[in-house]
């Protein structure tokens, strides 16, 4: 490797700061999207499931736009790099729009969030797509990309760290909620007791407030998503460029896409990994609302001054979804420091398998949990998040290989194409796992901030763990077909860099 390839780590750094941004939206969509929209905004699970589907399908139109773009913007910074400073304000206001939540009727409200969610995406298209490809072109070789993704990962649970320990606690602080029912008590209880079987955020003042808590919240975000994507565009270069005797040809492009044999099994190992993770971080605050409830939980806390202990404590829902949801972004995290140890022992596919079954076993187990097994639950979240988180940083760098492999089949590169249509088949596996928790809540006669009925505590408990265990299989039995072993990347890679050598001799 050449030293003018070589990566400074201060610019791996700079480019994970490009996912932190990202991913303070995404874990968002992840993990409290369908939350935001039912129990706060107030719209029923099968309007916001529908609503997602459609979103996602067009996503899967303009994902793949974006990357021909993309591949064909050329600019003194590049033909990825520019799109940040392009997109990043636009996104950041869509963001705060997206969470803002104006006193409409229900066709009004369902209006908003198509007009408000549907741009936010298309943003969120527009400068990720540019930045997940300019991972396939920031280095040449696959080892040292490998190391950029396991980074961008890292920056990527780091932001999910944040979102999942603080984002609902958050709300609740900006709007107040919590001054306000101390300083209200008696009246809020006496409407409690008034309207048996709704829950403390059905009060109409305390539910405002959360409101304004959550577009307020949305307001900080955007600040930090400009920020985080200025540091990633002045702190990356782009190395890897198409071969220099390459035409732009859009259908050439995707026939060769089409042709992709490594790329479409990665395209279905995607789809089913995503619908693993999907269906079990979509449904988990509805999880932890409607079948836990308060528990006491057994685990390691904080005292006032900072010291560590393990005690018992009684908490909240919110609390515990999102102590359930930090512990697992930082087992990914740590999941995510390992891969480039594991992939360089055991190989990409086989660290697939091996992080895909510690999850498969985290999440099927919570088939079995009573309400008050909290403990048992975050210690299978840790094992899972470990293995299920990790998978993610271990497909991006395969479909970098899979770039590679395009080129040095067909002579053409279009990593754009790539990267766009493997982010497209996510957002698909996004839509069909949003739409099927919506449409499974409303089946089972859910009501936003009401009791649940045992149908829903069941439906509930499944979609934590049998359903997606099933598509977490089915993942490994499609990559087991993926062709693009160790040894073959590495032939790949000399093959690249001498046909490179070549051009650039003929070129003098």
């Amino acid at each position: 490797m050449s030293k003018s390839d070589r990566i400074p780590f201060t610019e791996k750094l700079s480019y994970g700061f490009g996912d932190l941004a990202s991913c303070l939206y995404w874990q968002t969509f992840m993990v409290y999207l369908m939350f935001f929209y039912t129990d706060v905004f107030g719209i029923s699970g099968k309007a916001v499931g529908t609503m997602l589907l459609v979103a996602r399908i067009w996503d899967g139109v303009n994902d793949p736009m974006m990357g021909v773009v993309a591949d064909r913007t050329n600019t003194r910074w590049g033909k990825f790099r520019p799109y940040f400073i392009w997109m990043v304000v636009p996104l950041a206001i869509f963001g705060w729009l997206t969470f803002t939540t104006p006193d409409l009727g229900i066709s009004g409200k369902i209006a908003w969030a198509y007009g408000t969610y549907i741009p936010l995406m298309m943003l969120y298209t527009a400068i990720n797509i540019p930045y997940t490809a300019l991972l396939g072109v920031i280095s040449p070789n696959p080892v040292d990309r490998t190391t950029v993704s396991s980074i961008k990962f890292m920056f990527a649970f780091g932001a999910g760290t944040l979102i999942s320990f603080f984002l609902l606690p958050m709300t609740k602080s900006l709007g107040g909620v919590k001054s306000f029912y101390e300083a209200n008590k008696e009246t809020v209880d006496a409407w409690l007791a008034a309207n048996p079987g709704s829950k403390l955020d059905a009060y109409p003042e305390i539910l405002a407030r959360t409101q304004n808590g959550w577009s307020m919240a949305f307001a900080l975000i955007g600040v930090m998503v400009i920020v985080f994507f200025l540091i990633t565009f002045f702190g990356t270069k782009e190395r890897v460029t198409p071969p220099k005797n390459q035409k732009t040809n859009i259908k050439q492009d995707l026939l060769d896409l089409r042709k992709n044999k490594p790329w479409w099994l990665l395209v279905g190992t995607t789809i089913s990994y995503i619908m693993f993770t999907a269906i079990r971080s979509t449904s988990s605050a509805h999880y932890f609302k409607y079948y836990v409830g308060e528990q006491n939980v057994t685990w390691l806390f904080f005292s006032d001054s900072y010291v560590p202990y393990i005690g018992t404590k009684a908490m909240d829902f919110e609390g515990i979804v999102s102590l359930f949801n930090g512990v697992g972004q930082i087992a990914s995290i740590a999941g995510v420091l390992s891969l480039p140890l594991l992939v360089a022992f055991i190989g990409k596919k086989k660290s697939f398998y091996t992080l895909m079954t510690t999850a498969v076993i985290g999440t099927a187990s919570f088939f079995l949990f009573r309400p008050d097994q909290v403990t048992l639950m975050l210690v299978l979240q840790v094992l899972g998040s470990f293995g299920g988180g990790t998978i993610a940083a271990l497909l991006w760098a395969m479909y970098a290989d899979t770039a590679d492999y395009s080129d040095w089949k067909n002579g053409r590169r279009a990593t754009g194409l790539v990267f766009s249509a493997s982010t497209m088949t996510q957002k698909y596996g996004w839509a069909f796992a949003a739409l099927f928790v919506g449409w499974m809540l409303d089946l089972s006669g859910f009501v936003a901030n009401t009791e649940p009925n045992e149908t829903v505590k069941s439906n509930l408990t499944l979609m934590m763990s049998l359903f997606p265990a099933v598509f977490g299989i089915i993942s490994m039995v499609v990559i087991s077909f993926y062709p693009l072993h160790d040894k073959k990347v590495a032939e790949i890679e000399s093959d690249l860099k001498d046909r490179k050598a070549s051009e650039e001799a003929a070129g003098a």
